[in-house]
């Protein structure tokens, strides 16, 4: 088969780090939304059961087929915005499952219609590259932020990074992750004494429609999606040089919420962040050869599913510096290249360089994230500069 030929250890660590990276960062922002809406310990299960499952086959079965990386996750700034709402506006969890559904209808018609696909066609690629370098510099200040505060384990994984760069760029980031986690093992700073074995099941909850949740879930969960979340994930893409069917993506990410709503997936979109760890360099210097890392982190978010609480505790003892270092190195090229490719020609680069220090800002404006205000600016300052050289 040619994905056991194409399979191999930077790839399938690559898969690894980017379910290390996206779970882990935020995995704590889903139980907390879940807890606001009064969602029993089987519910908050349930709700991982339904998100693993989704991001994994939404992830791995279409990467398999196109042989691209295909990157699939939960709406991190729509559980932030679940967790916000359900504290201030008393929802239940029924009325929240049927916000969920109304979103992911809203996402299917988005996508079926390819009405997003065509705006994002409007967006020139330096100002989608410098969206994505905006997105993706967070994590590599937070990377070098850590030093403050786990000084010897995050210098080993630089030295770690710096001497596989040099001596072998293709298992760069294996290595920093090895590094990390002997020094933290060596620091008694994995905290693996509660894991245990343990199946997860699914728990329906009947949808409840209401005009407050669609006013005050649906409506701004369906816009966080698409304009934080969507939004860079094309950009992710489109910078990677990957030509896949975004409107049938988009479409896929709908129907899988739609189908799984009711078991607590709230919104699945497109990746940004993981997507730029499995599409980059580093995943492999072969670009056809880079789904295989896809593969792997959708393989892994099924298991995640299906053994929830296990994997949740695995994934979770490493310690948190660990995380955001290994995130943080694994996206410095990826970085470099969307700047290289953002400020390259000099029509744009003004416009590219407001994409992406709004975007870098982190600024956020009646609960959208800094990602749709930065390509607003671009946009903007293309528009004065085009009437003012006319």
């Amino acid at each position: 088969m040619s994905f056991r030929r194409d399979l191999s250890l930077s790839a399938a660590t690559a898969g690894f780090v980017a379910v290390l990276v996206g779970f882990t960062s935020s995995v704590a922002i889903v139980f907390q939304a879940a807890t606001a809406l009064g969602a029993t310990p089987a519910q908050t299960a349930s709700w991982m059961w339904a998100l693993g499952l989704g991001m994994g086959l939404c992830t791995a079965l279409p990467s398999l087929w196109l042989k691209q990386p295909v990157m699939v996750a939960w709406s991190t700034p729509g559980a932030a915005l679940l967790a916000t709402a359900a504290a201030s506006g008393g929802f239940t969890l029924a009325q929240a499952v049927g916000a969920f559904i109304v979103c992911a209808s809203l996402i299917t018609l988005a996508g079926a219609t390819g009405v997003f696909e065509r705006v994002m066609d409007r967006i020139p690629l330096a100002l989608a590259n410098a969206l994505l370098a905006g997105v993706l510099a967070r994590f590599a200040l937070d990377a070098f932020a850590a030093l403050q505060s786990a000084f010897v384990l995050v210098f080993v994984m630089l030295a770690a990074y710096l001497a596989g760069r040099r001596l072998w760029p293709r298992y760069a980031v294996p290595g920093v992750l090895a590094a990390g986690t002997a020094c933290a093992a060596l620091q008694g700073r994995l905290q693996l004494d509660g894991v245990g074995l343990a199946l997860t099941l699914p728990v329906w909850v009947t949808p409840e429609f209401t005009p407050g949740g669609l006013v005050s879930l649906a409506l701004p969960l369906f816009v966080v999606t698409m304009a934080s979340q969507n939004l860079p994930g094309v950009a992710a893409i489109r910078a990677a040089g990957y030509a896949m069917p975004i409107s049938r993506l988009i479409t896929l990410t709908g129907l899988s919420t739609l189908l799984l709503a009711p078991f607590g997936a709230f919104a699945l979109n497109l990746a940004a962040i993981t997507a730029a760890i499995c599409m980059g360099r580093e995943a492999h210097e072969d670009p056809g050869r880079r789904y295989v890392a896809a593969v792997v982190c959708g393989a892994i978010f099924i298991v995640i599913g299906l053994f929830g609480a296990t994997v949740t505790g695995v994934l979770t003892a490493f310690p948190r510096e660990l995380v955001i270092a290994i995130a943080g190195l694994a996206l410095l090229s990826g970085i470099g290249g969307a700047l290289t490719a953002a400020l390259q020609a000099d029509r744009h680069r003004e416009a590219a360089l407001l994409t992406f220090l709004v975007t870098l800002s982190g600024v956020s404006l009646w609960g959208i994230a800094s990602a749709f205000w930065g390509v607003l600016a671009g946009a903007l300052a293309l528009v004065v500069q085009g009437r003012r050289r006319a």
